[in-house]
């Protein structure tokens, strides 16, 4: 997943403990316009969380402030959990472009109340968590549109594998991200098993094998992707969420038995990044992306395996007027 490349400077891809996993070296275009990179200004240090929508991101901005602004930028892989919100605190990382909020924490929200970790505001693009089916699966068995049809032991048996034996499986991504599915499994007497598959690439592997043969698969994912459209996904019917399920999601108390809320995707940097480098503090607030934005680059990164950098620079040359705004 972690690609690095800059223009005008060594750029590195550096895992959460700091270790460097990849160095590029490349030379800025002298016909492009920018500046490249100034060396007398600090290296900024950009979190990319392990999913697509994370990576271009960071990669967009990535691209603007080495080539605008002439700040190297590292690209740190972290997962969606405590320790980044402690290097936010710390100051090791400078920013995060894509949290969602559902899954934030009571302990995290106490970076943003005591003030160790600054909200940037939204990034623009609104995302929905929810459990998929490919549309061919409703066509077969209209009751499973709703979590209803999913409480009958012969469906659950559908979805069954060697390894779940008389239980559905229930596919699952990568096991750090923020997901309640065991708990809703439980709390709705559902006769499923959550299964991980790792990762986000071997999900959309899984995916396309199982919608090859037209066979039935339940499973953990979300918009914007562009697997959604690529394999006609439909989002099934949970119970509505609510303040009280939601409550549960934050306090990690077992509770949960709601849907995912939509979540108002955020920012959030160091506080010590506004006295670090003001003007990249000041760009990464007026930073916007929305679900639109997104899901332009999607498909080449997630579907056609580019390059991530070399797809944010294609949305960077196409959109000028819409990041230059950004720098005023």
């Amino acid at each position: 997943m972690l690609i690095a490349a800059s223009c005008g400077s060594d750029s590195t891809t550096d895992t959460a403990d700091g270790a460097d996993d990849s160095t590029t070296d490349t030379v800025a275009d002298p016909d492009d316009g920018s500046g490249g990179i100034d060396e007398s200004k600090p290296e900024i240090s950009l979190v990319v969380n392990p999913w697509s929508a994370s990576r271009l991101n960071v990669e967009v901005a990535k691209n603007i402030i080495e080539n605008q602004l002439g700040n190297a930028v590292t690209i740190t892989e972290v997962d969606e959990n405590d320790a980044m919100f402690t290097g936010l605190a710390d100051g090791t990382l400078d920013a995060v472009l894509e949290i969602w909020p559902s899954g934030i924490t009571e302990a995290e929200n106490g970076f943003f109340d005591d003030g160790s970790v600054n909200k940037l505001g939204e990034l623009g693009a609104v995302g929905r968590i929810g459990w998929f089916v490919p549309q061919y699966v409703i066509d077969d068995n209209p009751a499973l549109a709703t979590w209803e049809g999913y409480v009958d032991p012969a469906n659950a048996a559908l979805f069954s594998t060697a390894e779940t034996g008389d239980k559905g499986r229930f596919l699952g991504t990568d096991p750090s991200y923020s997901q309640f599915d065991e708990q809703i499994i439980t709390n709705l007497e559902l006769p499923f098993e959550v299964q991980f598959s790792g990762s986000e690439p071997a999900t959309v592997a899984e995916l396309d094998a199982r919608v090859a043969a037209e066979e039935p698969v339940l499973m953990y994912w979300w918009t914007p992707t562009a697997a959604v459209a690529k394999y006609n996904l439909v989002k099934v019917e949970l119970p509505a969420y609510n303040d009280t399920c939601g409550e549960a999601f934050a306090a990690g108390d077992g509770g949960v038995d709601c849907d995912y809320p939509e979540d108002l995707i955020i920012k959030a940097a160091s506080p010590a990044l506004k006295e670090k480098d003001a003007a990249v503090y000041a760009f990464l607030e007026k930073f916007t992306l929305s679900n639109e934005d997104q899901l332009e680059m999607l498909p080449a990164f997630e579907i056609d395996g580019d390059d991530p950098a070399d797809v944010a620079a294609a949305w960077v040359a196409a959109h000028e007027d819409t990041w230059k705004a950004w720098l005023s």
